[in-house]
């Protein structure tokens, strides 16, 4: 079930981008910033691992945003990942006010609302700067690897590398941001490391997709601004 809605998240972004083009892309990271955080409280187990659902969704942004990175310059991704980033702001903000409103008698949500968004401002913000940080690197990195393995053939070594690489920043800056002083360093190199693999796998299986839009893209296909 796990993997079909992998493939159906990564689906969505390539057709995004095929009839919307860039502003497809525009759309759909914000989007799934959004429904990533939302499912971030929903646990599952991969390969004997526990996770959150929310990892699948964020690899969707990871997607788009090599993307970007190969078909359109890394000053449009940055302009994307930056809206990324300030929707989840937006949206933290936003939850945590809509939270402190006095619910009327007869209210039967704000429990359920406040299980979803009602976490400590700590996660939050390890959440927020593992985000900004590792997609910064996300895009600089696939363009130093693109300066160095150029060729259309090269994009699953851009793809994958900048991706892997920028996932393991993701994992050490919200790791130890949320974790230390809570668990012994041992229990977070464990979260860390453990948590990885997943996003390894979810990186690889991405690479079919980047090279879809690349072709959709020299031929013609994605839809011009």
């Amino acid at each position: 079930m796990w993997l079909g809605y992998l493939l159906l998240n990564f689906t969505a972004v390539i057709l995004a981008y095929r009839f919307w083009g860039k502003a497809g892309l525009l759309s759909i990271v914000p989007l799934s910033i959004v429904i990533a955080n939302i499912q971030v409280g929903k646990m599952m187990t991969l390969f004997g691992v526990d996770t959150t659902m929310g990892n699948i969704a964020f690899g969707g942004i990871y997607l788009a945003s090599d993307i970007l990175s190969e078909n359109e310059g890394k000053k449009y991704a940055r302009k994307v990942v930056s809206l990324g980033f300030a929707s989840m702001l937006f949206t933290t903000f936003i939850m945590q006010i809509v939270l402190k409103i006095q619910v009327a008698p007869s209210d039967t949500m704000q429990g359920a609302l406040s299980q979803v968004f009602g976490f400590m401002p700590r996660l939050a913000i390890a959440s927020v700067t593992g985000f900004a940080a590792s997609q910064a690197f996300d895009i600089w990195s696939y363009q130093a690897i693109r300066k160095l393995r150029p060729g259309f053939k090269d994009i699953w070594i851009r793809n994958n590398a900048s991706t892997m690489l920028s996932q393991i920043l993701d994992n050490i800056v919200f790791s130890f941001m949320a974790f230390l002083g809570v668990y012994s360093m041992k229990e977070i190199i464990i979260i860390i490391f453990s948590t990885y693999f997943l996003k390894v796998v979810i990186a690889l299986l991405d690479t079919p997709f980047v090279y879809i839009a690349t072709i959709w893209k020299n031929n013609g296909k994605v839809s011009e601004d």
